[in-house]
């Protein structure tokens, strides 16, 4: 009892978690784990931990006894025993009915859910694109039709089981001899034999095959946005329904914008006489050039605002605006010309060139000196 994990651990939720939380977990955790989709030796020990704590949490009275008392409280009455899935578990055991897992890989199966990654650019995001997409997914085999068996022959029925899919086993334990149920290990619980496997699935009812679709990513989506496309996912087995496929969106990064949100952001370089004396530019937007204007006096750092001309929301909702950062661009280089004429105008300004500068700090410390 003291090597027992605790049940909500095991499902990975929190003890306020609600009965449907408790079944979507356990319905995805389930699929992940059954042991004839996970090849892992382990899954059958995680698969049967998961549905022991699932047994005891979806049960009202035996989860609060379990919530006031932990696995000890489960020991006795009729909340169940530590080791068993609770009473009706324990009462086939003892009369050699069904335990729950045995003899369920001749149920219907789901598919598996896929994933594929898709990349677009900031342009697309702003408009909405149609992808050109190839993925490759089990398909139910069409000549067999999802039976295993070439056309024509029939599966027979497992001599080891005679088609019950279980085998009984006699088990001694310190309060009597009881039957065990477990899964036919020579026909894997199927009940049935394929002695004529399909040519073309080799027996397994499925083949792997390549598709192709076109589909619509809606303006506004951002990286790790998903799109469900449902059925494309792997065939289920026997019948099952197949899983889904989920496109998972990748915003290409931008060389002159940066996106925060559905807002944008540019830094635009402009000219220190424009800065200085006012004027126009043409600021940069995803669907071409837009007059700014740019009053006199600006400082490097100033942020214009065009409102509507970032991106638009998933959920058509406003546009985000655009953020148009400016940077005073200082020449390099003048001729003699200019500078004198940069001079002349420093000292119009009353400011010393190649010497002291009559700043603000200059005056502070004027009488230091």
């Amino acid at each position: 009892m003291a090597d027992k994990r605790d049940y909500y651990e095991v499902m990975g939720l929190d003890r306020n978690a609600s009965a449907d939380d408790i079944k979507k977990t356990f319905r995805s955790l389930a699929r992940r784990y059954h042991p004839d989709v996970n090849r892992d030796p382990n899954a059958d020990l995680r698969f049967k931990e998961i549905n022991e704590a699932y047994e005891v949490l979806s049960d009202p009275e035996r989860r609060e006894v379990y919530d006031r008392y932990g696995h000890d409280g489960l020991n006795g009455g009729s909340h169940g025993a530590a080791g068993y899935g609770g009473f009706t578990d324990i009462f086939d055991m003892f009369f050699g009915a069904t335990p729950r897992g045995a003899g369920q890989t001749s149920a219907t199966q789901p598919g598996d859910d896929l994933r594929q990654d898709i990349e677009i650019t900031l342009e697309e995001v702003a408009l909405g694109v149609e992808k050109h997409i190839r993925f490759t997914h089990l398909e139910t085999c069409d000549l067999c039709e999802g039976h295993g068996a070439e056309p024509g022959s029939k599966s027979e029925v497992c001599a080891t089981c005679r088609g019950t899919g279980q085998v009984r086993h006699v088990q001694n334990t310190i309060l009597g001899t009881f039957q065990v149920a477990a899964p036919c290990g020579r026909c894997h619980g199927e009940g049935r034999i394929i002695s004529q496997p399909c040519p073309q699935c080799a027996g397994a009812s499925r083949v792997r095959k390549t598709r192709e679709r076109r589909i619509k990513v809606p303006a506004g989506v951002d990286t790790g946005s998903r799109i469900r496309l449902s059925g494309d996912g792997d065939a289920g087995l026997r019948g099952g329904p197949s899983g889904d496929l989920y496109l998972v969106i990748h915003v290409r990064p931008h060389e002159i914008f940066e996106r925060r949100g559905n807002d944008l952001y540019c830094e635009v370089s402009i000219p220190f006489t424009i800065a200085t004396l006012g004027g126009t530019i043409e600021a940069p937007t995803l669907s071409g050039f837009e007059t700014l204007e740019i009053p006199d006096g600006t400082q490097t750092h100033t942020s214009f605002t065009l409102r509507g001309k970032g991106l638009p929301d998933r959920n058509g909702r406003a546009r985000g605006h655009l953020y148009v950062i400016v940077r005073v661009e200082v020449p390099r280089r003048l001729s003699s010309e200019q500078k004198q004429a940069l001079r002349a105008f420093a000292e119009s300004m009353n400011e010393e060139v190649n010497g002291e500068e009559r700043g603000i700090f200059s005056r502070l410390f004027k009488g230091d000196r």
